[in-house]
């Protein structure tokens, strides 16, 4: 694994951190890996097989995002701001930060 701090700086909670996000993105690359595959072979058995080992890798992805939004608070806050949303994502952001912004304003009037 490879540590952009010195190892023997980071803390415990820090480095389980860094194990989760580098198996996500393990998970990932493994879920883009089947898709290829899957996508090119002409033989339906071994689209099946790939498509059950994609879809596993998917839900091994599933779990290690679930781990880490338990333990970090601001990545909680992101998917529950992100995920199963209707319309652009990219508007989503500012209508957030706007209902933030209309409830910290009732908060502080009198």
């Amino acid at each position: 694994m490879t540590y952009h701090e010195p190892y023997e700086l980071l803390g415990g909670d820090a480095r389980d951190l860094s194990r989760l996000l580098r198996s996500l993105i393990e998970e990932l690359e493994a879920i883009d890996w089947y898709n290829q595959r899957m996508s090119v072979s002409s033989d339906p058995d071994v689209r099946a097989v790939v498509k059950h080992n994609r879809d596993e890798e998917m839900e091994h992805a599933a779990m290690v995002l679930e781990i880490i939004r338990r333990r970090v608070p601001e990545f909680d806050k992101a998917l529950r701001t992100y995920l199963f949303t209707d319309g652009p994502v990219t508007e989503i952001e500012a209508e957030s930060q706007e209902n933030s912004s209309d409830s910290e304003n009732q908060l502080l009037r009198p």
